[in-house]
């Protein structure tokens, strides 16, 4: 259990390092608010979605694709966007409802997930996790939209709108053109994909650095028992239910391992980006980002030593 603690406060500990950064910076006045605008825009309409793409098209499918494992994350995530959503109704005021739902959902399964499956699990965790982590990004950004659509200040929220900012969402559209040339294995060029991976691979190192130079200690402050709520509610009860309904539903060993460590991961920090393009209050979806990444240290370890304790994994 030391090993695992270990390696989630590796996997952790940098992005600590560039959310400090970003914040030094900041106060040095290297960057500004123009260039985190400007910065964040091009995280989400380009290197981020580039980045799922070659996620994808870079797992093997045929061989890790577990229908019934996957449906089941899919309609845990939606179980879980639903519970969050309705206690966000109670807990939250309206303009932040969106934020709040959103951080206590999505997970940054791409980074803390997907690493610490393989940390566990060799080929194996990478597998299952790769094309675990790219299906359902396309229902963490398609749950979203709709639940930030409908709060968001800068966002329509009829129907039609909903719809058309779904189908032209940068995350979603790389996502989808991801899936079919994954699947049928299409060989893409090799310059191609090197010349994409130098670009994805700015995507965390500028999203991290634009949520540190966005925080204050004001701001978090201010935002700190409802990011607290929300960050609970993602890494302790959330992954409790949904972990007892995977037991249930008959998952075991490294399956129901993989699938605990995905629901415990912390908030990714996609949730900043998307916040922060539509106009609702970013400064709290980075304070839940930062409070999450640090409470994961200790839940997901405890997590594990439980499910181990019981015989479970």
């Amino acid at each position: 259990m030391f090993a695992v603690f270990q390696q989630t406060i590796s996997i952790t500990a940098p992005v600590f390092v560039m959310l400090f950064l970003g914040l030094g910076l900041r106060r040095l006045g290297w960057i500004d608010a123009a260039f985190i605008n400007t910065a964040s825009a091009l995280v989400f309409r380009a290197t981020m979605p580039v980045l799922l793409f070659l996620g994808i098209v870079q797992a093997d499918l045929k061989t890790a694709l577990q229908p019934a494992l996957i449906a089941y994350f899919i309609g845990a995530t939606t179980v879980s966007f639903l519970l969050a959503w309705a206690w966000a109704h109670w807990r939250c005021p309206q303009e932040d409802r969106g934020v709040f739902v959103q951080g206590a959902f999505r997970g940054n399964n791409g980074i803390v997930g997907l690493a610490l499956a393989t940390s566990m699990y060799g080929d194996y965790g990478l597998a299952v996790g790769s094309v675990l982590a790219g299906v359902v990004i396309f229902c963490y950004n398609v749950l979203s939209i709709i639940v930030l659509a409908i709060y968001a200040p800068g966002v329509k929220s009829d129907f039609a709108a909903i719809v058309r900012s779904i189908v032209t969402n940068p995350l979603i559209i790389g996502v989808a053109l991801a899936i079919p040339v994954a699947y049928w294995q299409l060989q893409l060029p090799e310059w191609l994909l090197t010349s994409a991976g130098y670009f994805a691979h700015m995507t965390l190192p500028l999203a991290l650095i634009c949520i540190g130079g966005t925080l204050s200690l004001a701001a978090l402050r201010k935002s700190s028992s409802i990011a607290l709520s929300s960050s609970l509610m993602k890494l302790v009860w959330l992954p409790l239910v949904t972990t007892l309904g995977a037991w249930l539903f008959g998952f075991r060993d490294a399956d129901l391992a993989i699938l605990f460590l995905y629901f415990a991961s912390p908030t990714a920090a996609a949730s900043y980006v998307m916040a922060r393009e539509v106009g609702a209050n970013h400064e709290l979806a980075a304070a839940i980002i930062v409070i999450s990444t640090l409470l994961a240290v200790i839940t997901v370890n405890l997590g594990l030593l439980l499910m181990q304790a019981i015989g479970w994994v």
